[in-house]
């Protein structure tokens, strides 16, 4: 039987009480800590959408989604398909938290032999459902992988967590186009929306505003939350279980770098890591209270 505060086998309403909502704003606060070290170590790799995305897979993997990381091919367990794999930092640290590995392996990321790559392997790393790589693949496996949960008559639900930047692959509006026609309400689309990829802010480089109406307009549910919030994306989680009759996608409005300020909004740190030294331990310092905030809220 896994910890229930990880993941219960029986989905339970996702009401965030304060005392729950206080311990998974701690839990982000050292997994970011942690997506630095583990950073440094490999010396490469991406920061701004890891540290940005860490609410998100905090609440998904410790309060959202059901699963077991001591069965992590349990039949009835939900599906989390990462899409945009160059964030697997934050995937393979939430992870270890959860107890999928050691926490040991963290240090080994993107090192030769090393189970944690740079974009995440299905073969090499069980609880990963796919190989990512091409951005804008992720939507489509989703939507096959919702579609064959309500052939099969099956209870669990699948997420997808997407980058803005791939909403540039056209790849991503055909999946949108089949998961509005099929009706797949047990997918979830959590769309990264940091205005950001690896050249410079979205709408500088293929503008996707009125992004919400383009939604609607394939037929999807649209919810949109502050990402860096774990009680605003828990809501809009809520609100997409509630519907029934087509999927949803959030839009979640994130802050890349997020919590570590020479990295807030700036492209340039899409996929560079910090250095040990100066940089890092400036990073670890801004992160164990993020800026202040964390004291100050729950004093």
């Amino acid at each position: 039987m896994p910890d229930l505060t990880i993941g219960p086998k029986v989905r339970k309403p996702l009401h965030l009480h304060d005392d729950k909502l206080k311990e998974l704003e701690m839990r982000a606060v050292k997994i970011r800590e942690d997506i630095i070290d583990m950073l440094v170590e490999a010396g490469s790799g991406h920061s701004a959408g890891p540290l940005g995305m860490t609410d998100i897979f905090t609440a998904l993997y410790f309060h959202v989604m059901l699963h077991d990381p001591k069965d992590p091919h349990w039949e009835e367990r939900d599906r989390l398909i990462l899409s945009n794999g160059h964030i697997c930092p934050v995937r393979y640290v939430t992870m270890a938290h959860a107890g999928y590995f050691p926490k040991s392996w963290m240090m080994t990321l993107r090192k030769l032999g090393s189970p944690l790559q740079g974009h995440p392997e299905r073969l090499k790393l069980p609880g990963v459902e796919t190989t990512s790589g091409p951005l804008g693949s992720g939507s489509s496996q989703a939507a096959g992988l919702a579609y064959a949960a309500l052939l099969d008559k099956k209870p669990w639900r699948t997420y997808c967590v997407m980058s803005d930047g791939e909403l540039e692959a056209g790849q991503t509006w055909e999946a949108m186009l089949f998961a509005g026609r099929n009706r797949l309400y047990n997918c979830t689309f959590v769309i990264d929306r940091n205005n950001i990829q690896i050249d410079g802010t979205t709408e500088e480089i293929m503008p996707l505003e009125p992004l919400a109406e383009k939604f609607e307009a394939f037929g999807l549910n649209v919810e949109r939350c502050a990402g860096n919030s774990i009680s605003d994306f828990v809501t809009a989680v809520e609100r997409a279980h509630g519907v029934t009759a087509k999927p949803t996608v959030i839009i979640a409005d994130t802050i890349p770098g997020y919590g570590v300020p020479y990295m807030e909004h700036d492209y340039a740190w899409h996929g560079k890591p910090p250095k040990a030294g100066e940089e890092s331990r400036a990073a670890i310092e801004a992160l164990r209270t993020l800026g202040g905030k964390i004291k100050s809220e729950h004093e």
